[in-house]
């Protein structure tokens, strides 16, 4: 697993890219000491073997309302309820438990519908053993937001873009539209790739580029195994928090350098985070230390076996 791990510099460039997945090398060297050229051929290399991938997330959806399922099902039969749910449009997020007998899913759905695959399909599957649906009520972070903490506050300020509320009523036209789909399972594609794909004029491309970014329409999101980060344990933890700390430490989590998720819910828990760690001795300094400095009051830890389906990363089934 040690031969696995990228070494300093490359998950450095990692960080980089994640501050904005159209950075450029000249850029990126200015603010970490390091030559342009050897930044370009890092990640060319590290897009090129699958390592990274960088996509675009032009209109991030609104997770309010989405559904936090837990499935579990009979032995033997996690693989075939998983690869049913992950070829579905509208779940997004799918978790294999290490133990082998509970799904965990993102589904998105509309805020107090009877959703059908909760109330209908999952029950009536015999392979499910039990369903449990809470609804997400706030965002506190979600993947995009997450920061691998490899660089200093100062690199990071250099390397991220300012972004501006659009403008009101200002809602992508035609050519937006074009633009965005074009760079949407690549987000770093160039701007005369986009032209050619698109028809539009390169000038066109390159101006609706820079004021969809600078808008906040553009968002990129960086896929990238977290064991290649020396981040070897992948964690779900449900925790219950007074109703009156729920939103201060929801907040306080969300800005925690393992937390890539971090979601209040309904049902016995309220407050829902995805963390990645080292090891498991890290996860045991987070629950008593981290999460028992907040006052959390209880929590259940599931560890996550497989990861099937992240944004923007590949879906398989490890058989």
């Amino acid at each position: 697993m040690a031969n696995l791990v990228l070494d300093e510099r490359d998950q450095r460039l990692i960080a980089a890219l994640q501050c904005d997945g159209r950075l450029t090398a000249e850029r990126a060297g200015e603010a970490l000491g390091i030559s342009a050229r050897t930044i370009h051929r890092r990640w060319r290399t590290l897009a090129a073997d699958g390592t990274i991938r960088v996509v675009a997330q032009p209109v991030r959806p609104d997770s309010t309302g989405a559904l936090l399922l837990r499935i579990r099902v009979l032995k033997g039969k996690l693989d075939v309820i998983a690869a049913a749910l992950a070829a579905r449009d509208d779940i997004p997020f799918i978790d294999l438990s290490a133990s082998g007998d509970e799904i965990h899913a993102v589904s998105w759905t509309q805020p107090g519908s009877r959703d059908p695959l909760v109330f209908r399909q999952l029950p009536t599957t015999q392979a499910v053993t039990s369903v449990t649906a809470s609804t997400v009520l706030h965002v506190f972070s979600e993947a995009a937001d997450w920061r691998h903490d490899v660089l200093s506050e100062a690199e990071r300020a250099a390397l991220t873009p300012a972004h501006q509320d659009p403008a009101p009523g200002a809602e992508p036209d035609e050519v937006d539209l074009a633009v965005l789909a074009a760079l949407r399972d690549d987000a770093r594609t160039p701007a005369a790739a986009v032209a050619a794909r698109t028809g539009y004029p390169d000038s066109t491309v390159r101006r609706r580029i820079a004021r969809l970014t600078a808008g906040g329409r553009l968002l990129t999101h960086v896929a990238v195994d977290p064991k290649r980060l020396g981040l070897l344990i992948d964690a779900n933890v449900m925790m219950q928090v007074s109703p009156d700390r729920l939103d201060s430490v929801g907040r306080v989590l969300a800005a925690h350098p393992a937390v890539h998720g971090a979601l209040a819910t309904t049902g016995p828990f309220n407050l829902y985070v995805a963390v990645w760690l080292q090891g498991l001795e890290s996860l045991y300094q987070f629950i008593t230390q981290d999460l028992g400095g907040l006052g959390v009051t209880s929590a259940e830890t599931v560890i996550v076996g497989q990861a099937v389906k992240r944004p923007g990363s590949s879906t398989t089934i490890r058989r």
